[in-house]
């Protein structure tokens, strides 16, 4: 598995899991929980989760995937804006770290920008960290000019949505990221509305040059650039087999126009694509 490094230098996998809508209904709990010990075996210990993901429900997930294997892990979770003042944010990462059974997050994130100051929410990150309750922190869903106010000089990752038909980042977020040495998270790689993605003759063309499934195809584009570390979620043991082998399939020149035709790249500055 090829890694990213965050800007302090250490290495995670180019390629993990998420965890958006696990944890919803408990009779399907272990199913999930299996599918992320097998994304782990395959290489996948990277997993991405939320506070806001079924109320906590997902942290409980990831919790007991995590059991007896928690050191091999790097566990991503995410604060809500309105928990992000200087008391909420220790109160929410208590809370979470009780869900996923674990003494610290690895990465913990500010889930969107909303009313408290970003100093303010910098300051309990930093606070956590020298705690140790935390060991990087980070943002999601921050446009260039957060980016630019937050300064990037401690933030380890930008989580924010990225695939084919979503690349407004790639005119200006990206490059700033890449200068700034600031690993870009892809969530949703593969679209919230993946079946029409998967329908796209481009992506399909590509496929059959490869042998390998279109989502296989959109997961490897996303993992074409360097600083791009991906986070796909899958609680079928046949889908996360699938998007474990896309870590190692390279997309030739040829392969990446055929995309751009299909799914052309910004020429502007455009907002920030949202979920």
């Amino acid at each position: 598995m090829r890694t990213v490094f965050l800007p302090g230098g250490e290495a995670v996998p180019c390629l993990g899991q998420g965890t958006w809508y696990m944890g919803d209904k408990r009779s399907a709990a272990k199913t999930e929980a299996d599918a992320l010990r097998l994304g782990i075996d395959l290489g996948m210990t990277l997993i991405d989760t939320a506070e806001m993901y079924a109320d906590g429900g997902a942290e409980e997930v990831v919790a007991m995937a995590a059991a007896g294997q928690r050191e091999k892990l790097f566990v991503v979770s995410k604060v809500y804006p309105h928990n992000a003042s200087r008391s909420g944010v220790p109160a929410a990462c208590a809370r979470s770290l009780k869900r996923l059974n674990t003494d610290r997050i690895d990465l913990y994130l500010l889930h969107w920008r909303g009313g408290y100051p970003l100093t303010e929410t910098v300051e309990a990150f930093e606070k956590l960290k020298t705690e140790g309750k935390i060991r990087y922190w980070g943002v999601s869903n921050f446009d260039t000019s957060d980016m630019q106010e937050l300064g990037g000089a401690a933030c380890a990752a930008n989580q924010v949505l990225y695939h084919p038909d979503s690349r407004g980042i790639e005119f200006d977020l990206l490059p700033w990221c890449e200068k700034q040495g600031i690993p870009v998270m892809a969530y949703s790689p593969l679209s919230h509305t993946t079946s029409r993605l998967l329908r796209s003759p481009a992506l399909n063309e590509v496929a059959r040059r490869h042998g390998v499934s279109p989502a296989q195809i959109a997961l490897a584009w996303g993992l074409r650039h360097p600083h791009v570390i991906s986070i796909p979620k899958a609680s079928n043991p046949a889908h996360v087999r699938e998007n474990a082998a896309a870590g190692s399939i390279a997309l030739t020149a040829v392969d990446l126009a055929t995309i751009d035709a299909g799914h052309k790249p910004p020429l502007r500055k455009m907002s920030l694509d949202l979920l």
